[in-house]
């Protein structure tokens, strides 16, 4: 429930910020409302797409069964880490031009296709929100109750519209940025343990060597089978008695973001020089 919820609030919340970001532009470029209409078009198509993503991994798992059906859901698992990294790599990279880059291409699509081309940037940025999420609560779904997470991918969504709506009312001082900042490192580590999930999932199916199983044994002092453990296992890809392939997995994905981060932050020092 936590990880659904701590998902669906971050993708949510960026998804309201863009929107309120395209409807500020409009509200000072367009006197007739009809860009604002088209924006409320444009979001509402977003979503839909995303559902569509939805129904369409629904669709193609109950045509699977099996070793397909195991190689479908562990693919989705990579997948959705791999997405988690991508969006926080991007978002360090990029993060504080994507109010000008929005404003440069909704100026574009209005010139450009009118009305329609703003519905179109839209639909296109909530989409990409929204498919993220949907994926991301697929892999979840692998790993755990779907009621659980249903309410946590409710609360969720409208903690995220509570979070945007303090920030446009400047009811309290609210460092959206920072908040964003530190939810990318939750998210880091929320990814490892889908990537973590993914690799238990190839060794017990025989694709993948566990090479040396298990590296050592934690469980008298906290088995990733109790509560806590398992709570501590979905959010973190903790182990307490983990294969040396799944430490491999684990360490690699770390270094690869750590090399990441050192690279995108000479990136952003680099112009300045």
């Amino acid at each position: 429930m936590g990880n659904a919820f701590f998902v669906v609030w971050r993708e949510s919340l960026e998804a309201f910020l863009i929107a309120g970001i395209l409807f500020a532009w409009l509200k000072a470029n367009d006197d007739s409302g009809r860009g604002r209409r088209a924006l409320s078009l444009g979001l509402a198509c977003g979503v839909g797409l995303a559902l569509l993503l939805g129904w369409a991994l629904l669709a193609i798992q109950d045509e699977l069964t099996g070793n397909a059906l195991e190689a479908f859901q562990t693919g989705i698992l990579v997948l959705a880490s791999g997405l988690i990294t991508q969006m926080v790599l991007w978002m360090r990279k990029h993060g504080r031009q994507i109010k000008s880059k929005l404003h440069t291409d909704l100026s574009a699509a209005s010139k450009r296709s009118g009305f329609l081309g703003v519905a179109v940037v839209a639909a296109l940025a909530v989409a990409r929100e929204g498919a993220e999420t949907v994926v991301f609560l697929y892999g979840l779904a692998q790993e755990g109750d779907m009621a659980a997470l249903t309410i946590g991918a409710f609360t969720g969504l409208l903690a995220a519209a509570a979070t945007a709506w303090l920030a446009v009312k400047s009811l309290t001082r609210l460092n959206v940025g920072l908040l964003l900042r530190l939810s990318s490192y939750l998210l880091l580590i929320l990814s490892s343990a889908l990537l973590v999930s993914a690799c238990d999932r190839l060794i017990g199916a025989g694709w993948l060597p566990p090479l040396l199983d298990p590296v050592w044994d934690l469980s008298f002092l906290l088995d990733d089978t109790s509560s806590a453990g398992k709570l501590l296992a979905d959010f973190s890809g903790f182990r307490s008695r983990p294969a040396l392939t799944t430490l491999i997995t684990w360490g690699g994905y770390w270094v690869f973001v750590f090399f990441s981060f050192r690279r995108s932050a000479h990136f952003q020092v680099a112009p300045k020089s």
